[in-house]
């Protein structure tokens, strides 16, 4: 009953809010976004505690991977909710129960992909985030920001119809195997009397169509212009939990194929868009002159990273799991500041009016320096103990190369975000500017996360443990 009350809660809140006219809903808007954020985490923390029976015959259900990515997704919105508090007292987006009724879609759609057992549903919940999405990006209803949104979009659907025909190759893999067609279960259970071609064909279709919906290069083209675009809290949920869920669809399939015996097929692959992945963002990382676009980038480095630690298995997966909870985090961390910049300044670009920041925004400043030493995996953040165990996985895997490749596009991609985000935090203000009192509710929200993510770099509490190393169980891998 909880998993449907967790699906339906959102989506009955977006159509309430969509069906309101427009003038009514600026009254209640905000008091709708946190309640139903702040019940959804309620809701999820009670599946910590005690876990709930599968619904819709087993549609449904929590394993380890969903409840990380669900939990994940959660905690982003709560703490979006709340900043969403202090952005809407400075900013007034044209159609406001659009605005809301997206977020809280956006919410519906990606608890239906956390707790999808049945990949075709998996793949409604993934297409639903790109519809949900769309209309958040379109912000400013300019031309940049059109021209932002059709790009998505168009790129996005070229994805996820790849995506589609993926999961129509799985369905013919399973044929004459035994049980529920596309049921993630009776997959493992019959794995090994699935079609090899097939399952081959599926495997490749559904990595480059959630791939695309991750980031993956070469697949990333969308990521710059539309986080760069979206408003900040919008892209940040889009890289701390729409880029989570689009894995939790690779991870699914990679289950399957592993499972099935085809790991010596699958990991090759998962390595080379991995490299690819840091290599690219190595590249554009260097020059980039604004701060939305470069951890457009970082998304594009880390997501490398997920997919390049589900290669290499053993505790590579741990160390995968463990950087999508981080990444998440402090995604969502960095675009929250950013937007707090661009609500100062007007801009994100590093301009006269952006530097300096540590003295003219003293809180987001130096939240802004923090966040570039844990994002680039630096102790004793989080995202350096998740790196270090990939990395540990390569030279324990015995691919020294992959760890020298590793290594070297990590120093490249620090080098590039240290240049931009230290000359905008400690760089010489413009004569007269004084130091701007931030909203609490601007400035909570990245504090929280940061905390978070500060911990996790130094203690992983037990119960996360646990469910982190069930996790890696699942995707072939162990716990260090």
């Amino acid at each position: 009953m909880r998993l449907i009350v967790l699906c339906a809660l959102p989506a009955l809140a977006a159509a309430l809010t969509l069906a309101v006219p427009a003038s009514r809903v600026g009254r209640w808007r905000v008091t709708v976004l946190v309640a139903v954020a702040a019940m959804h985490l309620a809701l999820v923390a009670s599946l910590w505690a005690a876990p709930s029976a599968s619904a819709l015959d087993g549609w449904l259900d929590v394993d380890a991977l969903g409840l990380v990515v669900l939990t994940l997704t959660s905690v982003l919105f709560l703490v979006t909710t709340v900043y969403t508090v202090g952005y809407l007292r400075r900013e007034r987006p044209r159609g406001g129960r659009v605005f809301v009724g997206g977020l809280l879609g956006f919410l519906t759609a990606t608890t239906v992909v956390a707790l999808s057992q049945h990949l075709a549903l998996l793949w409604v919940g993934m297409e639903a985030t790109t519809l949900a999405v769309a209309p958040l990006i379109f912000h400013r209803h300019d031309r940049r920001s059109l021209e932002a949104v059709w790009k998505y979009l168009m790129i996005s659907s070229v994805g996820i119809a790849l995506a589609l025909l993926g999961t129509f190759f799985l369905a013919s893999a399973q044929q004459n195997t035994g049980g529920q067609p596309l049921l993630l279960p009776d997959l493992l259970a019959h794995a090994h009397l699935l079609h090899r071609a097939w399952l081959r064909a599926a495997f490749l279709f559904l990595l480059v169509g959630f791939g695309t919906k991750m980031g993956l290069a070469p697949m990333h083209t969308w990521k710059p212009d539309t986080y760069g675009e979206a408003p900040s809290l919008v892209s940040g949920l889009m890289a701390g939990s729409l880029t989570s869920c689009a894995f939790l669809g690779v991870a699914r399939v990679t289950e399957v194929a592993m499972a099935a015996g085809l790991g010596p097929f699958v990991q090759p692959v998962l390595i080379a868009f991995g490299l690819l992945s840091l290599a690219v963002a190595a590249a554009f990382v260097i020059g980039q002159s604004d701060v939305k676009r470069l951890l457009a980038y970082s998304s594009v480095e880390h997501m490398g990273l997920l997919v390049l630690g589900l290669g290499l298995g053993g505790v590579g997966a741990y160390g995968t799991v463990l950087h999508l909870v981080n990444n998440g985090l402090a995604k969502g961390w960095l675009f929250l500041v950013a937007g707090n910049i661009v609500l100062a300044t007007g801009t994100s670009a590093a301009a006269a009016p952006n530097r300096g920041l540590v003295r003219t925004l003293p809180v987001s400043g130096v939240l802004l320096v923090l966040g570039l030493f844990a994002v680039t995996g630096s102790p004793p953040f989080g995202l350096f103990l998740s790196e270090f165990t990939i990395l540990r996985a390569a030279v324990g895997g015995g691919h020294p190369w992959i760890a020298a490749a590793m290594l070297a596009l990590l120093a490249i991609i620090f080098v590039g975000m240290a240049a931009l985000l230290l000359e905008m935090a400690l760089g010489e203000p413009e004569p007269g500017t004084t130091p701007i009192r931030e909203s609490r509710w601007l400035v909570a929200g990245p504090i929280a996360l940061a905390s978070v993510v500060l911990l996790l770099g130094v203690y992983i509490p037990p119960p996360l443990q646990h469910v982190l190393a069930r996790a890696a169980a699942a995707l072939g891998g162990t716990a260090p």
